[in-house]
This record gives C-alpha cells, sequence and structure tokens, in this order.
C-alpha cells in the first residue's frame, strides 16, 4: 500500500512541475511568471521528498512483498501502452490524410440483400427499406432449413406479386450462418468493387429478457459478417406491439 501511495504522490507532484512549466511558458506578465515558478519550486521540492520516501520503502520493504506492487504497476502500464497505441494505429488508420479515394470514392454497384425466412409485416418493411434505397440490384435470399416452410414461402412471394427475386439456399446441417456467409462471399468473390448491403427484419421486444428469445441467428450473421470487407449490415426494426399504424 506504501508504494502504491507514495508512487501516486510522486507521479503527481511531477504532473503538477509540467503544468506549472506549461502556465510559465504562456504567461504574460512578469507576475504570472514569477507565480507559477513559485508553484513549481514547491511542486519540486514535494517531488524530491515523495520520492525519496518511495525509494526507502522500496528499498527497505523490496523482499516483504514491495516487489510485487512494482510488478502489478508495471503490468498496468504496459496495458496502458498497448491501450494508447492501439488508439493511435485506429486513428491513423482511419485518417483521411493519404487516402488516394477520399471521401468521394463510391462501389461500382450495390448488391442488396434482404435476408427472408417467412413472409411477414417485419420482412415487407425490409423489403421497403431495401427497394427504396435504389439499389443497382436487389433480392430476397432464404436459406431453406425446412422444405415444406420454403415451398410456402416462394408460393407466398409469387402469389403476392413481390418485385423482388427470391433465392434459396440448401442448409444440410440446418444451419443458417455459414450458407449465408458463403454465399456474400462469393458475391463479394465474383465483383469486389461492388458493395453489398444485407438488410435483416429485426424484432424490437419490450422486455429486456425478451431478446433473448428473438435475433439470435442475426446477431451470429452479423458478428461473422463484420469481418468481411465490402458488406454492410442494416438492422431494420419492427417493434413488437406497436400496433397496426406502425406498419
Amino acid at each position: 500500500y506504501v508504494v502504491g501511495a507514495f508512487l501516486s504522490f510522486t507521479l503527481s507532484q511531477l504532473g503538477m512541475i509540467r503544468h506549472w512549466t506549461g502556465v510559465r511558458s504562456l504567461a504574460q506578465t512578469p507576475g504570472e511568471r514569477r507565480r507559477a515558478a513559485l508553484s513549481r519550486a514547491i511542486n519540486g521540492l514535494g517531488l524530491a521528498m515523495t520520492a525519496i520516501t518511495l525509494a526507502v520503502v522500496v528499498i527497505t520493504k523490496f523482499a516483504y512483498g514491495a516487489w510485487i506492487t512494482l510488478v502489478l504497476v508495471a503490468a498496468v502500464f504496459a496495458a496502458m501502452l498497448n491501450v494508447r497505441r492501439h488508439y493511435r494505429e485506429v486513428a491513423a488508420e482511419v485518417a483521411l490524410e493519404g487516402t488516394p479515394s477520399g471521401p468521394a470514392a463510391l462501389p461500382s454497384r450495390v448488391h442488396a440483400i434482404v435476408l427472408v425466412s417467412s413472409f411477414t409485416r417485419a420482412t415487407a418493411r425490409a423489403l421497403s427499406y431495401a427497394r427504396a434505397t435504389r439499389p443497382s440490384s436487389l433480392e430476397g435470399l432464404c436459406v431453406a432449413i425446412d422444405r415444406a416452410r420454403a415451398r410456402e414461402l416462394a408460393h407466398t412471394w409469387d402469389r403476392l406479386e413481390v418485385p423482388v427475386t427470391l433465392r434459396f439456399l440448401d442448409a444440410p446441417a440446418r444451419e443458417i450462418t455459414r450458407p449465408l456467409v458463403e454465399y456474400i462471399e462469393r458475391c463479394r468473390a465474383a465483383a469486389p468493387r461492388d458493395l453489398v448491403v444485407l438488410y435483416i427484419p429485426e424484432k424490437v421486444v419490450r422486455h429486456w429478457w425478451q431478446q433473448w428469445l428473438h435475433n439470435r441467428s442475426a446477431a451470429r450473421l452479423t458478428s461473422r459478417l463484420r469481418h468481411v470487407p465490402g458488406v454492410v449490415v442494416t438492422m431494420v426494426p419492427w417493434q413488437l406491439g406497436a400496433g397496426l399504424e406502425k406498419s
């Protein structure tokens, strides 16, 4: 405890010295510079006293557990440096400087896909949103884990004369995520300069615990597609219990 306390005191005094040095360099009058210099001298004395005390405590208590505190402080310091380096790398990567295309770069085409499991009001809303963006191409995509439901969906699609092509993907293992990701990756490989936008109808529940009962497949799919470049996932919410006026 003593090591941590006096280490904090020492660092705080050092920080105040840097603070008063900056204040003195920006001072406009001799009086302000004198006050800043006096404050810096006081903090310098405090730094010397706390640093000496810290050194004495570390030397005398090193074998009695002070080394544990030093190791922990070093580990936390290293972690903070890594966090700082990460933020700097992210800022450098997303910065506009040095980007040849700049913010005006546009994809060659936009291929929109609406994820369909059954034709519901939520599906109809997602289709409407996707059509409103006027993409270069648009299709509905269904993973046929149930043949009977797939046939029923195709019949409903034709009966309602939906002006969007409906495509079915096979799911031999009754898995939704993998066939969808593989299909989108094939679309990206066929046209690397195109943008793929996936619209997913999302059920917005009233209570927090109900969230675990819905949208689980969508969450897994979104997590996988985050690592695929050139793919945008758009969640189209449907507020459950909002009434017919929300349609």
